[in-house]
């Protein structure tokens, strides 16, 4: 029933600008932590931003400065602005939330996107 649904990846000159959104839809009773990860080939799954629902952003280093997560709670929705891109942030990209049902509110539970790809290449 709940399900994470990426948009906006695709194809970006190096120096290029991207925004990925996700929107979580379903039984949610409540969104903890949002975030997002990529995984390049021959790599592993790495975090590349993370967001509490403070507000509360947390970045790996090699995007520091040129990424932005943000979220709206209203819409159970997080997005990631990049700019700047480099030849590196090549990779799929993965939206996921810690979040409760109302089947089992009690519970957290963690959801991941389908994946969005992210090529960027001149």
């Amino acid at each position: 029933q709940v399900q994470l649904v990426e948009s906006g990846g695709g194809l970006v000159q190096p120096g290029g600008s991207l925004r990925l959104s996700c929107a979580a839809s379903g039984s949610i009773s409540r969104i903890y932590g949002m975030g997002w990860y990529r995984q390049a080939p021959g790599l592993q799954r790495e975090l590349v931003a993370s967001i509490a629902t403070s507000g509360s952003t947390n970045y790996a280093d090699s995007v520091k400065g040129r990424f932005t997560i943000s979220r709206d709670n209203a819409k159970n929705t997080v997005s990631l602005q990049m700019d700047n891109l480099k030849p590196e942030d090549t990779g799929v990209y993965y939206c996921d939330a810690e979040l409760s049902t109302f089947t089992n509110p009690l519970i957290r539970v963690r959801y991941w996107g389908q994946g969005t790809q992210v090529t960027v290449s001149s």
